[in-house]
């Protein structure tokens, strides 16, 4: 580990010595941010399915040490990971392992920027390419390579990038690929201008192209995988895979903007979750944006296809795995423990959906926010158009005084688990959800919090009631508990739902933070029901929980 930490900052040293003998000594800048977190894992039988660190673990951490330096135009990134028995990478497994989790050197000459290591970029909305990390369900898809960008005008740039995605964890193999990258070749080019048609209307216009190139060792699996299969179904696998994308965006008048997006992909072996059949198709994704916004009213409404757009390193890839494009959920982001309980995310192989939001602004002191999705398959199951999801959302806030205000709603979803949670026997969730959080000013520092959920379902694991209540002193102290209680429990044969207690579980929550200038420190205990976790639209099945964790964060 030493041979791999030491070089990186002997040569920010030398960077920082050769300033320093300059008549005017630059010793450039040192920042960074350090993030810690530990999980005590306290066993419940109740819960049903349990990774192993309940039974002989009984701990894990991850910690991240970011640091960036900044000298003579050279900008120097540099990340550590640790990570300690744990379930992050994946959910029921087990991880131990550190190392370099993300290096690189970036340098602006005149117009032309170079980075070389490792990079996170995206190209569009993310349709072709998408390199981005989000440690919260522990995915990191950064490239490490060589891209270079040179921007013509305040308006007009040209990108190139070539490079490896970052391995992650098969929980399958027991691989350790977390450090490492895929054999698999990734390259790119993005072009973009912007056009200011009036003084009230501006264009922006880009383009794209990603190429993948298989590896001989990958290649060489699935002609062996296709040879086996009956001969009608055979097909000619190829090395090379072209995604090419097309966007616009449209301000009009500082009131309505648009945005649309066609990426189109070449043929290449795909797999369908809900079995183990390859076959070989070409893809396309359909994406489009329109919002409208003035005094006291706006609305968005975003609408997408997509065809058997599924593009990843390596066919072999599944769930979160080596995912190139970024599509999210194209839902409602909730933040309320049980409107977030049934998150859907998007079908790479067959999905039209669409969803609107609007805001309402009546009077000075209340506000109307509304929001309707639908999503269907268009190819899952082949040749059958499947209602997938339906969330219908309203919530009214009303601020009575300086010191109070209140928030009432309710949310009614229709969740396809079957497909989701890739579970034959789930039948399809239907939920009818009220809701209310209140606010009390109680001083100039303090204030109280209130906010409650009642989830009503026959499906899954049955009805919940959920109830939290927070006391803040600003700026340095909040506390908080809560109760989630599976008030009317249901448990379907055939489904990890049969493994949990037919009883009321309470899903207790006990929270502290204290905040000392840039750094905070988080102890929770906390008893969490399984499900999908989502953040930023991607999403994963997790287990439940049940334990205390601690956390740090500060930067520098």
């Amino acid at each position: 580990m030493l041979k791999k930490i030491l070089p990186a900052f002997l040569l920010l040293s030398y960077f920082a010595n050769v300033s320093a003998q300059d008549q005017k000594p630059d010793f450039g800048q040192l920042t960074g941010n350090f993030q810690t977190g530990s999980n005590f894992f306290i066993k419940d039988d109740k819960l049903g399915q349990l990774p192993p660190q309940y039974t002989r673990q009984l701990s894990s951490n991850e910690s991240f040490l970011f640091l960036n330096y900044k000298v003579k135009g050279f900008d120097f990134n540099f990340r550590y990971d640790f990570f300690s028995n744990s379930n992050l990478l994946a959910p029921l497994a087990s991880y131990s392992n550190h190392g370099i989790g993300f290096w690189s050197i970036s340098k602006d000459v005149g117009k032309l920027n170079f980075t070389v290591g490792s990079f996170y970029d995206q190209i569009g909305a993310g349709l072709v390419f998408r390199a981005f990390e989000d440690r919260l369900i522990g995915i990191d898809y950064a490239v490490q390579g060589v891209r270079v960008k040179y921007t013509l005008s305040d308006n007009f740039f040209v990108k190139a990038f070539v490079g490896n995605q970052k391995g992650f964890f098969n929980a399958t193999t027991l691989e350790d690929s977390r450090f490492n990258f895929s054999k698999q070749a990734l390259s790119g080019v993005n072009a973009e201008k912007g056009f200011r048609l009036s003084g009230k209307i501006n264009l922006n216009v880009g383009a794209g192209a990603v190429n993948r190139t298989l590896d001989d060792g990958t290649m060489s699996q699935l002609v062996t995988e296709i040879n086996g299969m009956p001969l009608e179904r055979r097909f000619i696998p190829k090395y090379n895979t072209y995604a090419f994308t097309g966007y616009t965006t449209i301000n009009l008048f500082e009131k309505v903007s648009m945005y649309f997006e066609y990426a189109h992909k070449t043929q290449e072996a795909l797999r369908n979750n809900l079995s183990t059949d390859l076959y070989s198709s070409q893809g396309k994704v359909l994406l489009g944006n329109i919002s409208y916004s003035t005094k006291g009213f706006g609305i968005n409404v975003q609408g997408r296809k997509i065809d058997k757009y599924q593009f990843r390193s390596s066919p072999y890839n599944v769930l979160l795995n080596g995912i190139v494009t970024y599509m999210p959920a194209l839902t409602r982001q909730n933040t309320y423990r049980l409107l977030a309980r049934y998150n859907p995310f998007a079908q790479e192989l067959g999905e039209e959906g669409i969803q609107a939001d609007f805001t309402l602004t009546p009077e000075k002191n209340t506000t109307v926010t509304g929001n309707f999705s639908y999503v269907q398959s268009n190819g899952v199951q082949p040749g059958k158009t499947t209602k997938l999801f339906r969330e219908v959302y309203v919530d009214v806030n009303h601020k009575f005084n300086k010191n109070f205000k209140m928030t009432l709603g309710f949310q009614t979803i229709f969740y396809n688990q079957k497909i989701y949670e890739l579970n034959t026997s789930a039948p399809d969730v239907q939920t009818l959800t009220p809701f209310g959080e209140f606010n009390y000013k109680i001083s100039r520092k303090q204030s109280l919090r209130l906010e409650w959920q009642y989830l009503q379902t026959q499906q899954d694991q049955g009805s919940f009631v959920n109830a939290l209540i927070e006391y803040n002193i600003a700026p340095k102290l909040s506390f908080a508990v809560g109760d989630m209680v599976n008030t009317a429990p249901v448990r379907t044969p055939g489904t990890p739902q049969e493994l949990i207690s037919n009883e009321q579980i309470h899903y207790y929550t006990v929270f502290a933070a204290y905040q000392e200038g840039r750094t905070r420190f988080v102890a929770e205990y906390k008893k969490q029901v399984a499900g999908v976790n989502c953040t930023g639209g991607i999403c994963r099945i997790e287990p439940a929980f049940n334990g205390v964790r601690v956390a740090v964060t500060t930067s520098f």
